[in-house]
């Protein structure tokens, strides 16, 4: 939610932002299924594996296909998270999704989104480091598939800074970058299985208190 109200209002503004394993950079995999792009990849497993992977590979479609419509945009927020990665999604993703139109990757682009985040003076993005629930768990932090191979590969994640919405400062990512606005932080845990003294750290180290 505030995260939406930074992008379309922040006014009055949010002066520090901490997202907890925030579904920034979108999620494109139905939670502990990460499909496989080639059969030849889901075929060099085990029997079970290329079970599950073909069902994740069904699942990724029919979200697809369910996410990127007015009606589910407008009533599932689940589906406002929807980013399939794949570059055939891609249109799909740019006319539909809610998140598309945040980052600034839709088909008009905007530049009061980039106006209104740069209003806020600091950002901090937590990552969960054992998190299967968000994927790619990166994209928490900005990061997001390669969209060449978004599932295969040794370098099938992309770090923020070779992203799209960052090489382009698509909605002012790289420019709060560049004045020291963004931080990160991380725990050893699930999604959202921080600890008490997590957060008041990050209570204490960010709000001055």
């Amino acid at each position: 939610i505030i995260r939406g109200y930074i992008a379309k209002y922040n006014d009055p503004p949010v002066n520090t932002f901490i997202s907890v394993n925030g579904v920034n950079g979108g999620t494109g995999a139905v939670p502990y299924c990460i499909p496989k792009a080639s059969s030849a990849e889901v075929n060099k497993t085990s029997p079970d594996s290329l079970s599950s992977g073909r069902i994740c590979n069904g699942l990724m479609e029919v979200a697809s296909k369910r996410a990127y419509s007015t009606f589910a945009q407008t009533h599932s927020f689940q589906a406002n998270y929807w980013r399939d990665p794949r570059p055939q999604a891609k249109e799909a993703y740019a006319a539909y999704s809610q998140l598309a139109q945040w980052n600034n990757e839709g088909r008009v682009y905007n530049s009061t989104l980039n106006e209104n985040y740069a209003k806020t003076q600091k950002f901090v993005w937590v990552m969960a480091l054992q998190d299967e629930m968000v994927w790619p768990k990166e994209g928490e932090q900005w990061g997001a598939p390669n969209p060449l191979h978004p599932f295969d590969g040794e370098n099938n994640i992309l770090d923020r800074e070779e992203t799209e919405w960052f090489v382009k400062d698509l909605f002012g990512l790289k420019t709060a970058e560049e004045a020291g606005k963004n931080h990160y932080e991380s725990f050893d845990g699930p999604h959202l299985g921080f600890s008490t003294d997590d957060v008041n750290g990050w209570i204490n180290k960010y709000f001055n208190v």
